[in-house]
């Protein structure tokens, strides 16, 4: 590779390229030179020119043209350089190991960002890669080899600002809540840590910002949870992207003590208090302005106290069952069932499967000026207006059970009770369901089927479920597949497709898309997450066969033959749409019974 001259790149050597390979062509390459080199000057040349060619909206040619965004361009200046190109993904670098390399006024003269530090290499995005007067002085700096890498110079830029100013924040902090406290192997030791008080400011303006940034940067990795973890050597903060936990970053033991502190105090909880769990919760807005909730729950653990906030979006609620992955048949099954005058709607799955998502999108359609929709719940998922809403207080002895007792005398329409874990609750849902309330609740089941035998064993007499249970659905989440980068070339074997469809006459999909990965997914290959849907609706030949000695079998069979869809039959579906994957739909669902 020849050796780059000591120069910025600059508009005219950028439209030589474009010439040189087509993507403009001589008759109008003056015109967008001039559209350019206007929107640079305006700019008063504090933009780098591949901004302002990006902002020209050019095509990028070929036999697939598609519009030259900057982050096209920035690749293609790799290209023409001779040097590879890198999207930078925040969640892969540790900012305050980089961070001692330059300060952030050397790094944004240069236009560089040191992105990965190694024993014996240091690698560097730069958006100047011919102006590399600054290689030599930060090789001896560093004792390391430099590696560049070309990255779009918008993010080089917004990156120099939040890294640096983040290291910074974290050193600062760490420094002023007590350096030389360190964690202890002895459980004793670790637990008297926490009540230091005087060693942690949870209002240091250090801390304040490395919390503000903590949820900002949350909130645009569009994570479910933020897990705050203290550790024997370090501390590790992790997001829950689509049900995956990714490693954000790791910070000494005192900065996540005085963080933790923060966000407690914020939550109006003890924060004096480390030796029992509590729970909170904090409204924030994002960015752009949206109200975000989010929920917290801290827990003593062998290391100190562990902080898990779970973000509720409130745009969430304002889905329509078919965005939310609903199949059209089901989700009019759905409204039918829900549009019923009285009985119970059971809602089962896992933790984390979606559960409450679907309960609040549904009763935010019933909640209308003509009903009453009263919820009692442990905790309040999502503050919504439309309903009334009571939380479980287990302190004063106000059950779940207390709860619907209570709301029975509040002329209620529709009940949403959070959770059937006892037979006290499951009693009082059945006595809200035959004195004429329509009763929504969650169970967790493996399946539809399976929540009329977790019932009976809880002791609910089996006449009292066939005269109040009208419908129950099991569900699950599911990664979707990216949609800017799914490749149609995926293998299905017929092995693979029978283990899914077992004697279901489901026929394979001649197109099976497969995961690749790219920047918008974070080369993940998925991008959100879809529900898969398992129906059941109580029929009077389903009715009949529950009584005291009740064959799960039959239960089954009685189902699919009333037009259940199981959930792995719902993931073959799934599949044959291009929605998502065998092996998603084989991680979240069960085996199919003969």
């Amino acid at each position: 590779m020849q050796k780059p001259k000591l120069r910025k790149i600059d508009l005219q050597q950028i439209f030589s390229w474009l010439l040189a390979d087509g993507i403009v062509d001589k008759e109008h390459v003056k015109t967008h030179f001039s559209h350019a080199q206007a929107i640079f000057k305006n700019a008063s040349g504090v933009m780098h020119p591949l901004v302002a060619v990006a902002q020209c909206k050019l095509s990028t040619g070929g036999k697939a043209p598609r519009l030259a965004t900057l982050d096209w361009l920035s690749e293609w200046m790799a290209t023409k350089v001779g040097l590879p190109f890198i999207r930078i993904d925040p969640l892969k670098i540790d900012f305050t190991k980089v961070a001692d390399v330059m300060s952030a006024t050397y790094a944004a003269r240069f236009n560089i960002l040191p992105v990965e530090l190694t024993a014996s290499e240091l690698v560097i995005a730069t958006a100047e890669p011919q102006n590399t007067e600054w290689e030599a002085e930060i090789a001896k700096i560093s004792r390391r080899a430099i590696r560049l890498v070309v990255a779009n110079p918008l993010d080089i830029a917004q990156y120099i600002s939040q890294f640096f100013s983040l290291a910074k924040s974290i050193k600062s902090a760490h420094r002023s809540n007590g350096q030389d406290l360190q964690l202890r192997n002895n459980f004793e030791q670790l637990v008297e840590l926490g009540k230091i008080n005087n060693q942690v400011d949870a209002n240091d303006q250090h801390v304040v910002n490395i919390v503000d940034w903590l949820w900002q940067y949350a909130f645009e990795q569009r994570a479910s949870d933020i897990h705050l973890e203290p550790k024997r050597d370090f501390c590790s903060i992790r997001f829950r992207i689509d049900g995956v936990l990714h490693q954000v970053y790791q910070v000494p033991a005192v900065v996540l003590i005085a963080m933790t502190a923060r966000i407690k105090l914020l939550g109006r909880m003890d924060v004096i208090e480390k030796r029992r769990p509590q729970d909170g919760r904090i409204k924030t807005r994002t960015s752009s302005g949206q109200e975000i909730e989010l929920r917290l729950s801290t827990l003593p653990t062998a290391f100190g106290e562990k902080l898990v906030m779970r973000i509720f979006d409130p745009e969430v609620v304002v889905k329509t069952l078919p965005e939310l992955g609903f199949p059209p048949q089901d989700a009019l099954r759905w409204d039918q069932l829900t549009a019923r005058p009285h009985g119970i709607i059971l809602v089962t799955g896992p933790t984390g499967s979606g559960k409450t998502t679907t309960l609040y999108t549904t009763l935010k359609v019933l909640a209308t000026s003509k009903v009453n929709v009263c919820t009692v719940e442990d905790p309040i998922e999502m503050v919504e207006p439309a309903f009334n809403q009571m939380q479980v207080q287990h302190g004063i002895d106000l059950s779940f059970a207390d709860g619907v007792r209570a709301l029975m005398r509040q002329d209620p329409d529709i009940i949403m009770v959070g959770e059937i874990r006892d037979l006290v609750t499951a009693e009082m849902a059945i006595q809200a369901a035959l004195t004429g309330h329509l009763v929504l609740s969650t169970l967790h089941t493996n399946d539809a089927p399976s929540a009329v035998m977790r019932l009976l064993e809880l002791g609910v007499p089996y006449y009292l479920l066939e005269a109040t249970l009208i419908g129950i659905m099991a569900q699950r989440l599911v990664r979707t597949l990216c949609v800017h980068c799914k490749s149609a070339d995926g293998e299905l074997s017929d092995e693979l497709w029978h283990s899914l469809v077992g004697n279901w006459q489901i026929a394979k999909p001649a197109v099976v898309y497969r995961p690749v990965g790219c920047p918008e997914c974070r080369q993940t290959g998925y991008y959100g997450r879809t529900g898969l849907y398992e129906l059941l609706t109580i029929t009077p030949e389903f009715s009949a066969l529950i009584h005291e000695h009740t064959d799960m079998q039959r239960l089954k069979q009685q189902s699919i033959d009333d037009g259940m869809r199981p959930l792995r039959i719902a993931g073959a579906y799934k599949i044959a749409e291009g929605a998502t994957t065998a092996e998603e739909v084989l991680k979240v669902t069960s085996a199919l019974t003969a």
